[in-house]
């Protein structure tokens, strides 16, 4: 257990090394933040609603896109496809370790070091913006939010390394990456809440993974999920962890068979 504990801390120190990318992800992730969030302020005043969403609600949910998504996709596991690549893969196969437990252990290092960021730039921002926020004081709301966003962390860690596999079959393993980001972006609800959507469309992304990283959550913490809802809502991600799971075991076996170490 020691030696993931350290694989989290050495995250730390690894970011602290290059400050100026860390530092340059915070602003761009800020300057997209405060791009929706004036977006969304300007097309809701106060005293008027859109989409059922007034504007203490809609700017509650875009500023809430920064917190959770510090918490699940924030993440190290990315380079797994450049590790394949690189040759390095090997010193893992050959050492007494879990490979998925060292990388979730370093993801959870990230996490930490960009929660604590994100919660000093909301903080900023509040102070500065002012903004009408909505404040949930129920526990029970704020338990299950926090359970949501766990079994978003774990399924979303096990696509990030289906991602990863890619590398055993093609040395481009960034274009995959960010094509998977664009998509993420705008399935996950991280610009704007997906029940605003035609019912027909919004009921397909009920069924797919990615609502249920960013939105799922947010709407837990505004209380306007029933406890039905949220029930089915924790059986689908269950269900989409053990898919992904799987598929990561099988791919992950045959990429092993096709692994040359090629690069060491």
């Amino acid at each position: 257990m020691k030696k993931y504990f350290f694989a989290a801390r050495n995250t730390w120190e690894e970011m602290l090394t290059y400050r100026f990318n860390f530092a340059m992800w915070r602003f761009r992730a800020v300057v997209l933040l405060l791009s929706t969030y004036f977006l969304w302020y300007a097309a809701i005043p106060a005293g008027t609603t859109l989409f059922s969403y007034d504007q203490s609600a809609i700017l509650t949910y875009i500023l809430l896109t920064q917190f959770v998504g510090a918490i699940v996709t924030s993440n190290r596991s990315y380079a797994i496809g450049d590790e394949i690549n690189q040759g390095n893969l090997s010193n893992f196969l050959l050492q007494p370790i879990n490979y998925f437990a060292y990388w979730f252990s370093k993801d959870i290092g990230d996490k930490l070091m960009n929660i604590i960021f994100s919660v000093v730039e909301l903080t900023i921002i509040y102070l500065i913006l002012k903004p009408p926020i909505y404040i949930q004081n129920n526990f029970e709301y704020i338990f299950l939010f926090i359970i949501a966003m766990l079994l978003a962390v774990i399924m979303y860690f096990f696509a990030n390394v289906l991602l990863g596999t890619i590398g055993f079959w093609s040395p481009d393993v960034w274009a995959p990456r960010f094509i998977f980001w664009v998509i993420f972006g705008f399935f996950a609800g991280s610009y704007f809440p997906l029940d605003i959507l035609p019912p027909a469309l919004f009921r397909i992304f009920e069924l797919l993974p990615f609502s249920y990283l960013i939105y799922f959550p947010i709407k837990i913490y505004l209380g306007e999920l029933a406890l039905f809802e949220i029930i089915k809502g924790f059986g689908i991600m269950i269900i989409w962890i053990v898919i992904l799971y799987g598929i990561v075991k099988v791919v992950w076996k045959k990429g092993l068979r096709a692994y040359t170490a090629q690069g060491r």
